[in-house]
């Protein structure tokens, strides 16, 4: 029998492709929306959501060209179009206000959406995306040069890297040995069987357009943050080789009143810190977007 926290896996349709996402949660609770990384798909939020699922209705779908999606040849799979394909679905599942899980590039795509229209936005969860150029972590010196020197040898490099064993490494990254255990091999032996050649074709000219995204959006995003100052849950896994302590840090720059909270994991802290994460969350929504509060005013109010 299906229950209150049970996560529904679903299909719908948008522009005529099919397209995979989990939900649970109550239809009219308050939304939280879970845009995820990469090299990952909605499964990164598989454990998070039954737990929150009793008070709010989290979202978490599969980007086209990723996990169950599908990979159409016509969608614009830079940021924007991502971002397009965001804005569709809420639209598709009757979703007027949310708040936004930022995680990797989801991050990126999470925060365009939302400088569309600031007034639907109810509260930011930040984890583990980076919007500050100089706090980038050492693992970032790889695509700089290659931004630098975008050679046919470094083009090269980062080809091999979107591998299963480049996936490996993408998950474990610079976390210590006994959190490393606690990551399991199936975020990257059931991903890395999905990534068909025109995927990785895909991936690789996303990930070469990262240099846009610092160089033109990191201000933009750092100024919407600025400007509109959603009430803001940080919860920072700083053993990260691409986004370590001082990348969280950075935020209180534009987010002072942000509540940052630097646990002991990695950029996959959901994996380790489960439980830690949970209730940090549960309080912060708790408190910013109460049941039953479905505008999710209050904040403005009390501001």
């Amino acid at each position: 029998m299906l229950t209150s926290t049970a996560v529904r896996h679903l299909r719908t349709e948008i522009d005529g492709y099919g397209v995979f996402y989990r939900e649970a949660g109550p239809p009219d609770a308050p939304v939280l929306i879970l845009p995820h990384g990469y090299p990952c798909s909605s499964y990164e939020f598989r454990n998070l959501m039954p737990r929150l699922a009793d008070r709010w209705r989290t979202i978490a779908p599969d980007f086209p060209g990723s996990g169950y999606t599908d990979t159409p040849d016509d969608f614009d799979y830079s940021f924007d179009g991502h971002a397009d394909f965001l804005e569709k679905l809420l639209a598709k599942l009757g979703v007027q206000r949310y708040a936004l899980w930022l995680h990797d590039f989801g991050g990126w795509i999470g925060l365009r959406t939302a400088m569309r229209d600031p007034s639907r936005l109810t509260a930011l969860i930040i984890q583990n995306v980076d919007i500050y150029f100089d706090a980038l972590g050492p693992k970032y010196e790889f695509l700089l040069d290659l931004f630098r020197n975008p050679s046919d040898e470094n083009r090269r490099t980062l080809s091999e890297a979107i591998s299963e064993q480049g996936f490996k490494e993408e998950f474990l990254n610079d976390v210590r040995p006994d959190l490393a255990e606690r990551i399991p091999p199936d975020l990257w032996r059931l991903h890395w069987p999905l990534m068909t050649p025109r995927r990785r074709e895909i991936a690789m000219r996303t990930i070469e357009g990262l240099k846009d995204n610092f160089e033109a959006w990191f201000p933009r995003y750092q100024a919407f943050l600025r400007e509109h100052r959603p009430p803001t849950l940080m919860l920072w896994g700083p053993q990260d080789g691409y986004m370590p302590e001082a990348s969280g840090r950075a935020y209180l720059r534009d987010l002072p009143d942000a509540e940052l909270h630097m646990l002991d994991a990695g950029h996959w802290l959901l994996e380790v810190q489960l439980d830690e994460a949970v209730r940090l969350t549960r309080d912060f929504l708790s408190r910013v977007l109460p049941a039953g509060a479905e505008s999710g005013d209050s904040w403005r109010r009390a501001g």
